[in-house]
């Protein structure tokens, strides 16, 4: 007989990191993709690699340098200690962060492509009538790049989903605390129980071809 709780308890936790991270990934992404896609300066195509270098960096590599980025040897680990007397690493808050990061680029890369498809003369026909740089960004390119930010959430939340490698280094695989649908879908086929993995494993592709079919309908309704 299946228990419910252990098989629900990982899908909960899955969404909840998913749920967050893609917030905070859409945030930092518009405000990245906004800032590339209008400034020029010397050393863009340095800061724009690295924004993208998660994409292609192996899984196992972005979780140890979040490792030693936010372990208890770093200023930022002896910080986290210091104010809520639990370290980041093996919490759930290392499960976010390590969904953000590895979800980052999907995110930078859509909306910047969905800002350089702006009219710029539309914007510059804002600013010529008195609008500042918030209002142009607010009133003008955003709207204009709704269907890219609904693609670039959709597909965060779908990555964030799915991470597992730089998840497993730095949130571990904790039972109720920090064990995603990934994890918990490795640990279940590492020790025989594969019944449970195909549960979890079609749970989360019925959940990632839901948002993935969802997308095209959302962005048809945002064009009416």
């Amino acid at each position: 007989m299946m228990d419910w709780t252990a098989f629900w308890t990982p899908i909960r936790l899955s969404l909840q990191v998913a749920l967050l991270a893609s917030v905070l990934t859409l945030a930092l992404g518009i405000a990245a993709a906004w800032w590339m896609s209008r400034a020029r300066f010397r050393g863009r195509i340095v800061v724009e690699t690295l924004f993208l270098l998660p994409l292609v960096l192996p899984p196992t590599v972005v979780g140890f340098l979040l490792l030693v980025a936010l372990g208890r040897n770093s200023w930022i680990g002896q910080a986290s200690e210091w104010l809520w007397s639990a370290p980041i690493i093996f919490s759930w808050w290392a499960a976010v962060i390590a969904a953000v990061v590895v979800a980052f680029p999907l995110v930078y890369q859509t909306m910047k492509t969905g800002f350089l498809s702006v009219d710029r003369h539309l914007e510059d026909a804002a600013r010529s009538m008195g609008a500042g740089g918030w209002q142009v960004f607010r009133y003008i390119s955003l709207p204009l790049a709704w269907r890219s930010l609904l693609t670039a959430y959709i597909l965060g939340f779908a990555r964030a989903l799915g991470e597992f490698g730089a998840t497993l280094m730095i949130a571990g695989n904790i039972p109720g605390k920090t064990q995603t649908l990934p994890t918990a879908i490795y640990v279940a086929v590492d020790s025989g129980h594969y019944s449970m993995a195909w549960v979890w494993t079609v749970s989360i592709i019925i959940i990632s071809f839901g948002l993935l079919l969802l997308t095209p309908q959302l962005a048809r309704s945002s064009r009416r």
